[in-house]
C-alpha cells in the first residue's frame, strides 16, 4: 500500500465542495433551509446550528478537544500506524480499486461518539447488519435546483404573511413535531428503500469481487428518455428506479431484435448446411435408393459397452460398433471363425419349420425338384454390383473416368469411402421386409449372388473386403424366417472368369486365362475351400439346398476342359468339407446339347445340375421376334430345350433356369454396361473392342431392319413406367412370363432376374407385380403354354413397341 493512500472518490468530493468553500456561510443557511421547508416548512425561530468552526469556539475547550484532534494528539506511534492508516488498509484489502462504504459517524463501542442531533437521527434510524447510514444524501443537480424552486415559493408565501405572528405561526409547536415526525418517517421509507438497493448491490459486488461492466443502452432509449443517462460509475441506479413496466418493454424490444436475428441466421444457414451435407455425406452416385433415407437406430447396441471389444478388434468387422447396421444381428462380441470365416451376428438358435407358402413343405423337410420345380428370384446388384440394377452408384460420374463396374468404383473413391458407399447399400437395398414380399408373391426360393472379396481379397484389390459377408450371412436367416430355401451363388471369382461388369471387373478373363489364369484358379479352390467348410454348419443343411461354383464362365473364351477339371476339383472339396447341397455349374454357353455325358455323376448322392440363362433379348436372331414368336419360342424353344436337356440321351440331366426375364428389348439403362447402346435401337458398341462383343449398328426390332424413319426402333416406350403401357402390351408381357415359367418348369425351375431395380421394371419382379404384368401368385399362373397365343399385332400392339 503506497504511503499515502489516495481515495477514488475524493476528486469528486472535493469538486462537489468547491461551491461551499466560496461562500460557506449562505451555502450552510441554504440547505438548512432546503431540509425545514422538506419537514414542512420553516418556522420563525428556525435558526441554521453553528458551523463547525464555531462549535469549535464555543466549546469550553480549545479547538483541539474535538474527538478527531484529540485521537490524533493521543497517538504518540509511527503515523504508518494510525487508526486511519489501519483503516485505509484494511479498506484496499476488501476492495481492491473500489471505493469503501461511506461512514455517518463511528461505531458502537468507539471512544468520543459523536452526540446530539447527528445520533438522535442515526438511532431513530435503527440499525442494519455492518451498515451505518449515510451522511447526507448527495442530490442530482436537477432534484437540487427542484428544491430550490421549493425554497423559493416558500419565501415569497411566507413574506406575504410575514406582518402577521398569527398567520405565519398556523400550527401549534406541538402540531408541527407531529407534522415533523410523520415527514421524517416518510422520508426514513424512501432512503431505507435506497439504502436497501444499495446493500444488495454492494453485497453482490463483494461476492463477485470484480468491476461490474457497463451496462449498453441503444441510443433512441436515451432519446426517449426512457433510461438515464449514465453519469458516473453508480448510475446502475438509472436502472434500478426504472419502472417494472419499462424494463419490461426493453427487455422485451431486445428479445424481439435477438430472436430475429436468430431467425435469420437459421433461414440463411439451413439450406447452405443442408446442400454441403448432401454433397458432403452423399457424394457422387449416391441417392436415397441406395444409401437410405435415414441411418439404421441400432438399438441392439443399447446397453453394450465398448468396453467389452477388445482393444485388438476395435474398428475391425468383428467390432458391432464399427457396423452401419446392427438390426438382427446378434452384437455380442465374438472372434469364432469355422473354416477362417467369422460367425459374427449369428444367433446360436435358429428354426427350419417355416413354410412360404401352403403348396411346398418347410425348410426342415427335403425338397425333391425332379417333382416339385423351384419357383424363385435373385437379389441382384445386391452384394454384387450391377450398373443396370443400381445406376445410381454409377451415373454421377463423368465417362472419362471410365467407372463401369465394382473395380473401377472402389479403386475411385477408395477404401474408406467405398465401404462407407457400398455398406449403406447393402444395409438399404434388400431388408427382411425383401424377403417377406417374396413369400407373399407365391415364390419359395431365393438366388443370393455375392463375390469372392466377401471372403478376402488379394494384392492389388480394391475391393471392400468381407463387409457384405455379415449382410450375407443375414439374408439367409432373413430367408430362413420366411420359410425360403437359398441358392448360393458366387458371382465373381478372382481374375474375373467372363470378363463382365456382373463379375467385378470389365475386360480381360483373368480366371484360368493370362499370365495368373492358374493363380486366379487356385485362389478361387481356396475361396470354396472356406466357404465349404463354413457352410456345412448344421445351421445350413436344409436351407442351402442349391451351391453355385461360378456364375456364367465364359466357356466360349475359356479352355473347355480345363473349366471341366476346376469343376470336378472344387465339387471334390466341398463334398470332402460336408456340403450336401446340390452343385450348380453353369454351361457357359456352348448349349445344352453340347453337355450330353459330360460329368455325369458330378457331385454324388445330391448329383449337381446345369444352371442355364434364357433370354432373347441378347441374341440378335430372336430379339427380331414379333410379340407372338416370342411367347411361342418360350413355349416351344425353351420347352424343347429343358425336356431333351433332362435327358441324359440328350442333354445333361437336370436342368436349371436361374435367370430369366419378361423383358422383350435391351434397353434398359447400362444393361449392356454403362454407356453402352442396345441392340434394339441399333446403338451398341462396347469398348474396348477386344473384350467386347459384336457390334450392332442396325436396328434390330421387328420391322425396323434399316429403317430410321417412321418406323424406327426406340426404347422411350420400353423404358416408361409402367402405367403408361397400353392393356395389350400389359397382356403381352404377362403372357410371354408365364409361358417361360410353364417351360422352366418342365426342368428344375426358375429364378426370375431381378427382385426389384432402381429404373428398368421389365427386371423387376416386384414392379411387374405391382404393375400386374405377373401372376399375384407365382403357383397360381393365368397362362399355360396349351392356351392359344393371340396376335397382338392384329390387336393394334405396334411390333416396335
Amino acid at each position: 500500500m503506497p504511503d499515502h493512500y489516495e481515495s477514488p472518490w475524493r476528486e469528486e468530493r472535493d469538486a462537489l465542495r468547491a461551491p461551499r468553500r466560496a461562500s460557506h456561510g449562505q451555502h450552510h443557511r441554504r440547505r438548512y433551509e432546503e431540509d425545514a421547508v422538506m419537514r414542512g416548512g420553516l418556522g420563525e425561530d428556525d435558526t441554521p446550528p453553528p458551523s463547525r468552526r464555531k462549535r469549535r469556539e464555543s466549546g469550553t475547550g480549545d479547538e483541539r478537544a474535538s474527538p478527531r484532534r484529540k485521537n490524533r494528539e493521543s497517538y504518540t506511534g509511527d503515523e504508518r500506524e494510525s487508526p486511519r492508516r489501519k483503516r485505509r488498509e484494511s479498506y484496499a484489502r476488501d476492495y481492491g480499486d473500489e471505493s469503501p462504504p461511506r461512514r455517518a459517524g463511528r461505531k458502537n463501542g468507539m471512544e468520543n461518539e459523536p452526540t446530539g442531533s447527528r445520533r438522535k437521527q442515526r438511532d431513530s434510524y435503527g440499525r442494519v447488519d455492518d451498515y451505518t447510514p449515510p451522511r447526507r444524501k448527495r442530490m442530482d443537480p436537477r432534484e437540487r435546483g427542484e428544491r430550490a424552486i421549493v425554497v423559493e415559493k416558500t419565501r415569497e408565501r411566507e413574506s406575504k404573511h410575514s406582518s402577521s405572528q398569527s398567520t405565519a405561526q398556523l400550527l401549534s409547536e406541538d402540531a408541527l413535531r407531529a407534522l415533523d415526525s410523520g415527514n421524517e418517517k416518510i422520508m426514513y421509507r424512501e432512503k431505507e428503500r435506497d439504502r436497501q438497493r444499495v446493500v444488495e448491490k454492494v453485497k453482490a459486488e463483494r461476492k463477485k469481487k470484480k468491476r461490474r461492466k457497463r451496462r449498453l443502452v441503444s441510443g433512441p432509449l436515451l432519446e426517449e428518455g426512457r433510461v438515464e443517462r449514465r453519469r458516473d460509475k453508480r448510475s446502475w441506479f438509472a436502472w434500478a428506479s426504472m419502472a417494472k413496466g419499462e424494463r419490461g418493454r426493453l427487455c422485451g424490444k431486445k428479445m424481439l431484435i435477438f430472436i430475429a436475428i436468430i431467425l435469420l441466421i437459421l433461414v440463411i444457414a439451413i439450406p447452405v448446411a443442408i446442400t454441403v451435407s448432401k454433397k458432403k455425406n452423399s457424394g457422387p452416385g449416391i441417392s436415397s435408393s441406395s444409401s437410405g433415407s435415414d441411418p439404421p437406430a441400432n438399438t441392439e447396441l443399447h446397453g453394450l459397452s465398448q468396453d467389452s471389444i477388445p482393444a485388438t478388434a476395435k474398428g475391425t468387422i468383428l467390432d458391432p460398433f464399427s457396423w452401419y447396421d446392427t438390426t438382427n444381428f446378434n452384437v455380442t462380441y465374438t472372434d469364432e471363425k469355422v473354416g477362417g470365416l467369422p460367425i459374427m451376428g449369428l444367433n446360436s438358435t435358429w428354426s427350419d419349420k417355416t413354410s412360404p407358402n401352403p403348396t411346398v413343405p418347410p425348410i426342415s423337410q427335403h425338397w425333391d425338384y425332379t417333382k416339385t420345380p423351384a419357383r424363385g428370384v435373385n437379389l441382384g446388384g445386391w452384394l454384387s454390383l450391377e450398373p443396370f440394377v443400381t445406376p445410381s452408384l454409377f451415373n454421377s460420374y463423368d465417362s472419362s473416368l471410365g467407372i463401369v463396374d465394382e473395380y473401377t468404383l472402389t479403386s475411385h473413391l477408395g477404401a474408406q469411402k467405398s465401404k462407407q458407399i457400398l455398406e449403406q447399400h447393402y444395409a438399404s437395398f434388400v431388408t427382411e421386409s425383401t424377403f417377406a414380399e417374396i413369400a407373399a408373391a407365391g415364390l419359395d426360393h431365393v438366388r443370393i449372388p455375392y463375390s469372392y472379396w466377401a471372403v478376402t481379397t488379394y494384392p492389388g484389390d480394391p475391393y471392400v473386403s468381407q463387409v457384405s459377408w455379415r449382410y450375407l450371412l443375414r439374408g439367409i436367416e432373413w430367408a430362413r424366417n420366411h420359410g425360403l430355401r437359398v441358392n448360393l451363388d458366387i458371382h465373381g471369382l478372382p481374375g474375373s472368369q467372363n470378363g463382365w461388369n456382373h463379375s467385378g471387373r470389365w475386360g480381360a478373363i483373368g480366371w484360368l486365362n493370362g499370365t495368373d489364369g492358374d493363380l486366379n484358379a487356385q485362389r478361387s479352390i481356396d475361396v470354396h475351400d472356406q466357404l465349404s467348410k463354413f457352410f456345412a454348419q448344421d445351421r445350413y443343411k436344409s436351407i442351402i439346398t442349391l451351391y453355385g461354383l461360378c456364375n456364367e464362365p465364359k466357356m466360349t473364351k475359356l479352355p473347355k476342359e480345363q473349366v471341366l477339371n476346376w469343376t470336378t476339383t472344387v465339387t471334390n472339396v466341398i463334398r470332402k468339407n460336408g456340403v450336401n447341397a446340390t452343385v450348380v455349374f453353369g454351361d457357359g454357353f456352348l448349349g445344352l446339347e453340347n453337355w450330353t455325358g459330360e460329368l455325369q455323376g458330378l457331385g454324388g448322392t445330391n448329383g449337381a445340375v446345369l444352371d442355364v440363362h434364357q433370354y432373347v433379348i441378347f441374341n440378335v436372331d430372336q430379339v427380331v421376334f414379333t410379340h407372338q414368336q416370342k411367347v411361342q419360342f418360350a413355349c416351344q424353344g425353351w420347352t424343347n430345350q429343358t425336356v431333351s436337356s433332362m435327358n441324359t440321351a440328350t442333354g445333361y440331366g437336370a436342368i436349371l433356369c436361374a435367370e430369366w426375364s419378361q423383358a422383350d428389348t435391351d434397353c434398359a439403362l447400362y444393361l449392356n454396361n454403362v454407356g453402352v447402346g442396345s441392340r434394339w435401337a441399333g446403338t451398341f458398341q462396347q469398348t474396348p473392342a477386344a473384350y467386347a462383343a459384336p457390334a450392332v449398328l442396325t436396328p434390330t426390332c421387328p420391322g425396323g431392319s434399316g429403317n430410321r424413319g417412321a418406323n424406327a426402333c426406340e426404347c422411350s416406350d420400353a423404358n416408361a413406367d409402367p402405367s403408361r403401357y397400353s392393356a395389350t402390351y400389359k397382356q403381352f408381357l404377362k403372357m410371354f412370363a408365364e409361358a417361360q415359367m410353364n417351360s422352366f418348369e418342365k426342368g428344375w425351375g426358375w429364378f426370375y432376374w431381378n427382385w426389384d431395380t432402381e429404373q428398368s421394371p421389365q427386371w423387376s419382379y416386384k414392379q411387374g407385380l405391382k404393375a400386374g404384368i405377373l401372376p399375384a401368385l407365382a403357383y397360381q399362373p393365368d397362362f399355360k403354354c396349351d392356351k392359344d397365343i393371340p396376335d397382338f399385332g392384329a390387336q393394334g400392339l405396334p411390333e416396335i413397341y
